[in-house]
């Protein structure tokens, strides 16, 4: 049996994370880190493996950190959490002793359940280094790649797979629009022609029913009736959270199946936490339980949870997940930050939303101008911020951001028209319609 004093379930960056930041608090802790992988992966780069970056090796999460902060590193799979002697057990028997636990076992990915998914050439996205390897192997050979979903991964392989020659690349989605679930649709819509222009073939309103093939997949069947070729299939329908080894120790599980945790990220057992896609989100505005899965928010909760591992160091007033999320389709940027004016409408907000349209430099004949959207969402009552959206070049990565920030601080219309900025013109919008704060001066007309 080995001894440690904080034991920490997963390699992804809310272990790393969680690790790195209880060395820098604990300095006196015996600290390890098991996870299942070899060469862990970061998850948010998968997609670009297969275009921009070009090899998986480039994608590798490397133990630089964990190494500089005297982690030590146990590969293996936790089978057992033994709560009452407070031990894991791995796969080849061998037995932890924790004094503080912490879970960041991820998620998994949804499954179809359909006929044909177990084919050759069927592939749902895991983060396992040889998995994905393959799967470049058989995208370099294939001609007809069909996509199911079209969330962010899906769209995100499907852009970077359409810049290669000779592909045909089909991306399908049920709902009405791609990024449906952290878009309005004007933004949906914006994605599509982008998506299109780099010469993918978009199905939305369409669902897979069958995947054709004897050994090896050759098409896709529609509810439709629609037969598409396919040498390759990614499902990339989204996850959900890996909580089997909390829920054989009789951990609280919520609603999505997820570990529910406190506001310090300490589980239903005092001496284990859980942290990144396994744990349990609340939303931001109505406290009801989130889906949410991203690294910036398992990144938070990892420092959360590393620093108040022993005592509660940092008080923390977790108001719940805004879910900020940013992608980018063909070279142009899209961000969204807390609601959407549809989801705002459904959850019964009376609303007011305030839009504005410029350049991200200034004057708009500086090289390189992109056309700048924002569309932000306030309470009519208050005229607090609910939500935000942003599409254009670059600069919507860290203006989403911004948003974000302000929907955190519940800032209202008026505080965002006085926002104190720095300007440039290579760099941002003319401070004379700098488009956050003209998009809350229009919706502030209207409240």
């Amino acid at each position: 049996m080995k001894n440690y004093n904080i034991v920490v379930v997963g390699g992804g960056p809310a272990g790393v994370v969680t690790a790195v930041t209880a060395r820098k608090i604990y300095s006196d802790k015996k600290i390890v880190l098991i996870r299942n992988v070899e060469k862990p992966l970061i998850p948010c780069g998968i997609p670009y493996i297969y275009g921009t970056l070009g090899d998986i090796k480039k994608n590798i999460m490397a133990d630089t950190p964990l190494n500089n902060s005297n982690v030590d590193i146990i590969l293996g799979e936790v089978k057992e959490i033994d709560r009452a002697n407070k031990t894991v057990l791995l796969d080849n028997n061998e037995v932890i002793k924790y004094e503080k636990l912490v879970l960041a076992t991820g998620s998994i990915p949804f499954q179809l359940n359909i006929k044909g998914e177990n084919l050759k050439g069927v592939y749902y996205i895991k983060k396992s280094f040889n998995h994905l390897a393959n799967l470049k192997d058989e995208i370099e050979k294939a001609k007809n790649i069909v996509i199911i979903g079209g969330g962010f991964i899906g769209v995100e392989f499907a852009d970077e797979i359409a810049k290669l020659e000779n592909k045909n690349v089909t991306l399908i989605e049920m709902m009405d629009k791609i990024l449906l679930a952290a878009f309005d649709k004007e933004f949906c819509e914006i994605g599509e022609e982008k998506l299109k222009s780099s010469g993918v073939k978009i199905l939305t309103k369409n669902k897979v029913v069958e995947i054709l093939g004897d050994s090896k997949v050759k098409k896709i069947k529609l509810a439709s009736g629609e037969e598409i070729d396919a040498d390759v299939v990614i499902i990339a329908i989204g996850g959900k959270a890996n909580s089997k080894l909390a829920k054989d120790a009789d951990l609280l599980i919520g609603k999505f199946g997820a570990i529910w945790t406190d506001e310090y990220m300490r589980t239903t057992d005092e001496n284990i936490f859980a942290v990144g896609d396994c744990a349990e989100k609340k939303d931001f505005f109505t406290r009801k339980p989130s889906n949410a899965m991203l690294a910036s928010i398992a990144t938070a909760e990892a420092r959360i949870a590393g620093m108040n591992l022993y005592k509660l160091k940092v008080l923390r007033l977790n108001y719940g997940t805004i879910s900020i999320f940013s992608t980018a389709i063909n070279d142009y940027a899209f961000g969204a930050a807390g609601m959407t004016e549809s989801n705002a409408l459904k959850e019964g907000f009376e609303i007011v939303t305030g839009n504005f349209e410029t350049v991200d430099k200034h004057p708009g004949s500086m090289p390189e101008s992109r056309k700048l959207k924002v569309k932000l969402i306030f309470s009519k009552d208050s005229g607090i911020l609910l939500g935000g959206q942003v599409s254009g070049g670059i600069t919507v990565g860290e203006m989403i951001n911004l948003i974000g920030l302000a929907i955190q601080s519940k800032m209202s219309a008026t505080e965002i028209i006085t926002f104190q900025i720095g300007t440039h013109p290579r760099l941002t919008s003319a401070p004379t319609v700098y488009p956050i704060i003209k998009a809350a001066e229009n919706a502030l007309m209207l409240l």
